[in-house]
């Protein structure tokens, strides 16, 4: 088992809490063929003093009998992007670049039972639903015999994290001038993702005279 190194205790938390927010990621795995991937919207938890990401996939998806309890499976959390061309910047001749947030999870990959499906979709649905400004639906507002129904043709996986790696290119290496230019490019951009990403610019150096209007 990999064990995540007293060091990159604080900078791990972070990692899970910002895919834990995102809730969303594509999940890799490798058979005798290559990779197989499925994008996944997932729970993730602690239990027993491990980090649980509990995903599910329609039965008949060829990741699902890789779940074996051996074989490790990688989940990738990506948040917001932008280019950034290399005019944007204070200074002279920079390279044109991308900035982005983005986070591994892995592990080995557990099947569950059938009877453990409407517990997940539960979980599942009410933290999507938390993120919306209405009351929030849940699988008892769903006719029985079509509930049933979907939640038999799905199985759930409990993917036991033993390595978190996040990454992040913001900007970070460069001059307090270049990286307000940035940051002001990227809030005055119609992408909401953009704009994100230069309040997250800006929380790493505050205090700089950032122009965001």
């Amino acid at each position: 088992m990999h064990v995540l190194r007293p060091q990159f205790r604080i900078e791990a938390q972070a990692a899970l809490e910002f895919a834990g927010q995102r809730g969303f990621g594509v999940v890799v795995a490798a058979d005798e063929h290559g990779p197989r991937a499925s994008h996944v919207p997932f729970v993730l938890e602690q239990r027993d003093g491990q980090v649980i990401v509990q995903i599910h996939l329609t039965a008949r998806n060829p990741l699902v009998p890789l779940a074996d309890g051996a074989r490790r499976f990688l989940l990738i959390v990506a948040g917001d992007d932008a280019y950034i061309s290399n005019d944007w910047y204070a200074s002279q001749d920079n390279v044109s670049t991308w900035l982005y947030e983005a986070v591994h999870l892995s592990g080995v990959a557990h099947l569950r039972g059938l009877d453990e499906n409407r517990g997940h979709g539960d979980a599942l649905l009410a933290v999507a639903e938390a993120r919306l400004p209405k009351p929030p639906w849940d699988l008892a507002r769903m006719e029985p015999e079509k509930r049933e129904s979907m939640l038999a043709a799905i199985r759930v996986i409990d993917l036991v994290v033993d390595t978190v790696e996040g990454q992040a290119k913001l900007n970070q290496h460069k001059s307090d001038a270049d990286h307000v230019a940035v940051a002001g490019r990227l809030a005055r951009s119609l992408e909401t993702g953009h704009r994100r990403l230069a309040r997250k610019m800006q929380a790493l150096r505050p205090g700089l005279g950032y122009d965001f209007s």
